[in-house]
């Protein structure tokens, strides 16, 4: 057992919204130390609760677990958390202290502000602890740091190190001949033919001669204990340009894999490799679905935005029809092929909506493509796969520094804990793509600017 600490020692955390919403046990997160909420919290999350998103799941409910905590209690008592190591929780009532005032300080009066207001309040009540504010706001944050209360990001579950980041694949240099040759010639051999410890399952690797006059591609099969050659296959028309491309592809097409990510920066042809890959196997799912969240402008809900429910949603599916249509474009239009994606499209065979209308829905025997994933929590993520049903595929792409959430960012997203919880599980296979392949010009901005 740890050393037990002290009273002073013990730290006060007033959680904000944001990282309620993130996730509604977040107040049994905290060890020993003592957990507050602001009441104007608890007024920010009661609008939060009605709904059909995560969001308004985690709303939900953190306020059921909240009355379930307080029992026989007064919120405003300090109440045990459950368990001998943990502290103890309450609701501040005050947000008026006798120092600074957030509201005029920052020239306006919003929530935010009065969230700051209860941990100064906090701080006086209790000088002789530190009081620290948690939120997934950045903004709030830094307020919060302005006037002297230590502010911290809601970390629990986050990815330490991007650089360690799983990528789901190895290049292989002075790789003996012979074995590439074994691999050509047999379509497989054993791990232990080039390594002592046993791979990640469905890890792929570009394997080089010491000349590197010859080399191979191959996954580890988890299944059969073998590295088994990946060929390059053509899906809809769209081959594959590089390595990484191939690797992405073949994961989608592997009947035994039903989870797969794409994480790789713009051009990289993440989507366009996803789609392609499910098209070309249309007959093994009743539909194929490419959805992706919507992050309006300013965080606004898109009913803001002028039009019926198609106009509001059309510009945040835009990318995903370029993609549709440039499958189409490698196709003549008199073409069986090209006449196919238009039937798929008018039967929604194959579907492109905004995720939120995915939630809820039977995912059997479906495809199921989740474009821009990053801008998923964990939960999100999790509730999407754990609706998985016989014959489902779900495949998820996305860039994890380009975050269009404000309240997430690379280490909190879910598709990069996604890859570092799941990876190496039979079931799973994740490929970064590296090298971009939308154009000549789009590679040389991306590389000088």
């Amino acid at each position: 057992m740890g050393k037990k600490i002290s009273d002073a020692e013990r730290k006060v955390f007033v959680i904000d919204t944001s990282a309620i919403l993130f996730d509604h046990n977040i107040i049994f997160n905290f060890k020993e130390h003592d957990v507050a909420i602001p009441i104007t919290v608890l007024e920010e999350i009661d609008r939060f609760k009605k709904g059909n998103d995560v969001i308004n799941f985690e709303a939900r409910e953190f306020i059921r677990s909240i009355d379930r905590l307080s029992g026989k209690f007064s919120l405003q008592e300090w109440i045990p958390l459950n368990g001998p190591t943990r502290g103890k929780f309450r609701v501040l009532m005050n947000e008026n202290g006798n120092g600074v005032d957030a509201n005029k300080v920052f020239n306006e009066r919003k929530a935010d502000h009065n969230i700051i207001n209860a941990a100064l309040a906090l701080k006086e009540e209790m000088p002789g602890r530190k009081v620290v504010l948690v939120s997934k706001d950045i903004n709030l944050r830094l307020k919060a740091k302005s006037l002297n209360i230590f502010s911290e990001d809601y970390q629990t579950g986050n990815v330490k190190d991007l650089n360690l980041l799983y990528t789901g694949k190895s290049i292989m240099q002075n790789v003996p001949r012979k074995v590439i040759d074994l691999i050509y010639d047999n379509g497989s051999c054993h791990y232990h033919e080039l390594m002592k410890k046993k791979p990640l399952a469905n890890h792929y690797f570009i394997l080089k001669s010491k000349s590197e006059s010859a080399s191979a591609l191959a996954y580890f099969n988890p299944q059969t204990e073998m590295l088994e050659r990946v060929m390059k296959e053509t899906c809809a028309g769209i081959r594959p340009r590089n390595a990484e491309q191939t690797f992405a592809m073949h994961a989608i097409l592997n009947p035994n894999i039903r989870l797969v990510s794409i994480q790789g920066v713009a051009g990289t042809g993440k989507t366009l490799i996803a789609l392609a890959s499910a098209i070309h196997q249309k007959s093994k799912y009743r539909q194929i679905y490419l959805a992706r969240p919507i992050v309006p402008l300013s965080n606004k809900d898109i009913g803001y935005l002028p039009g019926d429910i198609k106009s509001k949603i059309n510009p945040y599916m835009e990318p995903l029809w370029d993609n549709l249509k440039f499958i189409q474009s490698q196709y003549k239009e008199s073409d069986k092929e090209f006449q196919k994606l238009n039937e798929m499209v008018e039967h929604e065979k194959l579907h492109i909506t905004p995720l939120a209308y995915i939630r809820g829905r039977s995912l059997s025997n479906i495809c199921f493509i989740v474009d821009e994933a990053q801008n998923l929590t964990p939960h999100e993520v999790k509730t999407i796969i754990t609706r998985a049903g016989e014959n489902t595929k779900i495949i998820f792409t996305g860039d994890i520094f380009q975050i269009d959430s404000p309240y997430l960012d690379s280490h909190s997203n879910g598709l990069s804990v996604m890859i570092e919880k799941i990876k190496n599980n039979n079931l799973y296979a994740h490929i970064t793509l590296e090298k971009g392949e939308r154009s000549e010009l789009a590679n040389v901005a991306g590389q000088l600017m």
